[in-house]
């Protein structure tokens, strides 16, 4: 199955991901070590996030996988 070249579930991983980190490193900058629990904060919120999307990942594939079966019934029925 071909993929397209955009996949808007992988940029948003990512974008996020940057973002956390750089949220994470300005934290550090300037609370200094009054960063720690709000860099925990940050860190389950990126975990969360990528744990979502990987969820919808998977029911999307599994939707797709389901549409595709259906598909190849209807085809060896006619």
């Amino acid at each position: 199955m071909p993929q397209s070249s955009f996949d808007p579930l992988r940029a948003l991983a990512i974008g996020t991901q940057a973002l956390g980190l750089a949220l994470i490193i300005t934290l550090e900058t300037v609370l200094g070590d009054g960063a720690r629990p709000w860099q925990g904060v940050v860190l389950f919120a990126m975990v969360a996030v990528a744990l979502s999307i990987a969820l919808v990942r998977l029911y999307r594939k599994k939707r797709r996988q389901k549409q595709l079966a259906r598909q190849q019934n209807e085809h060896g029925d006619a």
